[in-house]
């Protein structure tokens, strides 16, 4: 069980100095794996639910904590976390790092405001992901991995992403820009500097998935 201080409506996680360590005032959102109870007074305590009752199932929301903790982190993981979440699962620090590192979808360094993934299997490859890489080596950083020079954005390379249809595609954050080229790439990666970026979705104003040059059928148009 892990103490909640209540402070303006909001519930925040307790601690040492009355923050997370070494992350004073971050706030972590547990709504997919814990429930709130009332304790009596302003006092709230943490439960985690869903995952059966003893030490071994509770080690089990060690991944939906992480996530939420890079999601409330500007999209990274420091070694604070990684304690603080292996503290509240009574588990040894090793054991909550072992899974931080196995998975690429956790961050353990400064990713930036702008973290984009670009998705260079092979749909997208053979429509133009090169391409993409390209403008992000030249507009972001160099090196895959490394944060720009005025440390707002970083890129990387990713397996699919899911939107094979509308290829080539990136995820920034958590939104998809599709259908880009090396024009559409470098408006949304300019658009950085002054944070306007363009429209997600589809770069070409597809709706969706539908067909492009107004395709009916396989046959006609």
């Amino acid at each position: 069980m892990v103490e909640l201080v209540k402070s303006g409506g909001v519930l925040t996680l307790g601690g040492e100095n009355g923050g997370w360590r070494g992350f004073h005032g971050a706030r972590i959102c547990l709504a997919l794996c814990v429930r709130v109870c009332q304790a009596g007074r302003d006092e709230h305590r943490l439960e985690v639910d869903g995952y059966g009752v003893g030490q071994q199932r509770k080690k089990s929301a060690v991944m939906p904590l992480l996530y939420l903790a890079q999601k409330q982190n500007d999209g990274w993981i420091p070694l604070a976390g990684i304690q603080y979440i292996a503290d509240l699962l009574e588990v040894p620090y090793i054991k909550v790092f072992e899974v931080a590192t196995f998975y690429t979808m956790y961050n353990l360094a400064p990713v930036g405001k702008y973290f984009v993934q670009v998705c260079t299997t092979t749909p997208c490859m053979i429509r133009g992901s090169g391409k993409i890489v390209d403008m992000c080596k030249k507009y972001i950083s160099e090196k895959e991995g490394h944060l720009s020079e005025d440390k707002k954005s970083s890129w990387i390379e990713v397996e699919c992403l899911g939107a094979c249809v509308n290829a080539p595609m990136i995820q920034i954050n958590d939104d998809y820009y599709e259908d880009l080229d090396e024009q559409s790439a470098k408006k949304i990666f300019q658009s950085f500097n002054d944070d306007s970026l363009p429209s997600i979705g589809s770069q070409k104003g597809r709706k969706g998935s539908e067909p492009i040059r107004d395709r009916l059928t396989l046959i006609k148009n």
